[in-house]
């Protein structure tokens, strides 16, 4: 019966006397690959224990390794790289440092097994434990463990994760906003990595970069309705370039409520109400008139106000106007709600009339203010406006399709769908 070198030294047929050492560095490292980390030395990469070695109980390598960071130090500099070097003779087997969270720091063994340095970054602030196996001349084996902390960072990139905790409507994105630009891709794919979005039912999302401070995060299509959906940041203590390290940032957790969506349409001037798919109501209307065309598309609800003063004054309009507006529903940052407009309600649900804003009867605007909420999806249709910008003033995220969407990813960008799990504009009320 034959075996392979990998075979045999599993069964305790060969022992690591009969290999070349260059050989039998590859072996122990590819076990180590496959069962790290080991309690003891590399012993479960052997079923024989008569004249093998690597049974034996590991040595103390104290001596035989030397590290660029002193035991229990506290202020090793996360900007150099951790470095590992054998000594007397002695050669490295296996490295295996990892931070107090589990990320493992990755890096390359010389050639000859007597260097061995990380290729990743370490995390500024953090507590870092290192394994190092050895073996010496006679092919014993060693180990010595050590521990040591980072220096903290002297500049944090924090970041703000939104929207609150909370219920919401199923087309609320989310949303990452940095306290320092990041520009380059290497940079944002390490940050957005780094920002974990996970929910229940599953649904195909990605981020998208708005601009070097801000991302949002969307499904393909909409939240599923009574969905669990959590945003966390694993980027405390990463470095993200010279002199900035990730920090801290609170985890939000949202669901959604049912499937709100209103439809308006500014040419028949009636808005359809639907709820998991099925109308529930539609209501006479009036949309902008000339001038002042309500824009086209997806809008996500912003906030709910029972009362807005709203004037000429904050839209430049040329008639003049000063009126008390009750059950405003905000659509958008420059002003544009639904809202209660008894003043025209001759002209609701037979032309356009307001200034950009989607007015109804005070009974109807009550209704709609009590039975949507925060991210609840008002989509108008037929206007002469112009197009809801994507970004900018409010969430007109669903205005992008998915392909563009996903292009403004630096870790989707260029991939098909499916193949990996700006400042606001002034507030100015329009009626």
């Amino acid at each position: 019966m034959s075996h392979s070198p990998r075979t045999a030294i599993a069964q305790g047929v060969l022992t690591p006397r009969t290999l070349s050492r260059k050989y039998k560095r590859r072996v122990v490292k590819s076990c180590a690959l496959l069962l790290a980390p080991l309690s003891v030395g590399l012993a479960a990469c052997s079923g024989s224990s008569g004249g093998n070695s690597l049974a034996s109980t590991p040595y103390d390598a104290t001596d035989a390794v030397a590290v660029n960071a002193d035991a229990d130090s506290k202020d090793v500099d996360p900007n150099q790289p951790l470095e590992v070097t054998a000594q007397h003779g002695d050669s490295l087997t296996d490295i295996f440092a990892t931070d107090a969270s589990g990320h493992v720091v990755p890096g390359e063994l010389s050639a000859d097994g007597k260097r061995w340095h990380s290729t990743g970054p370490l995390a500024a602030g953090a507590r870092y434990t290192l394994q190092v196996s050895t073996e010496n001349d006679e092919g014993a084996p060693g180990r010595r463990t050590l521990r040591f902390e980072t220096k903290p960072a002297s500049r944090h990139l924090d970041v703000k994760l939104g929207p609150d905790s909370g219920t919401y409507g199923v087309g609320q994105p989310l949303t990452a906003e940095l306290s320092h630009p990041v520009k380059g891709r290497k940079q944002r794919e390490l940050v957005e990595r780094a920002l974990k979005v996970e929910s229940k039912p599953y649904v195909d999302g990605s981020w998208h970069w708005v601009d070097s401070k801000e991302l949002h995060y969307r499904p393909s299509s909409y939240w599923p309705a009574h969905a669990s959906v959590t945003l966390r940041s694993s980027l405390k203590g990463l470095k993200v370039r010279d002199g900035l390290y990730g920090g801290k940032a609170e985890s939000v957790r949202l669901k959604t409520g049912d499937r709100i969506e209103a439809i308006t349409d500014a040419s028949s001037h009636v808005m359809t109400v639907r709820k998991n798919g099925r109308t529930i109501r539609s209501i006479p209307v009036t949309t902008g008139k000339a001038g002042y065309e309500t824009r086209n598309g997806i809008k996500v609800i912003l906030t709910k106000e029972p009362f807005v003063r709203m004037t000429s004054a904050s839209i430049g309009a040329s008639d003049f106007y000063d009126l008390p507006v009750h059950w405003a529903t905000r659509l958008t940052n420059s002003g544009e709600y639904v809202h209660g407009a008894p003043w025209s309600v001759g002209s609701q649900g037979v032309s356009n009339t307001s200034h950009g804003c989607t007015g109804m009867s005070s009974a109807n605007a009550k209704w709609f203010f009590d039975n949507v909420r925060q991210g609840d999806i008002v989509q108008h249709v037929n206007s002469a406006g112009e197009k809801m910008a994507p970004f900018g003033n409010g969430f007109g995220d669903w205005n992008l399709g998915w392909k563009k969407w996903r292009a403004g990813s630096a870790v989707n960008h260029g991939k098909p769908p499916g193949s990996s799990p700006a400042d606001a504009a002034r507030l100015r009320p329009q009626v």
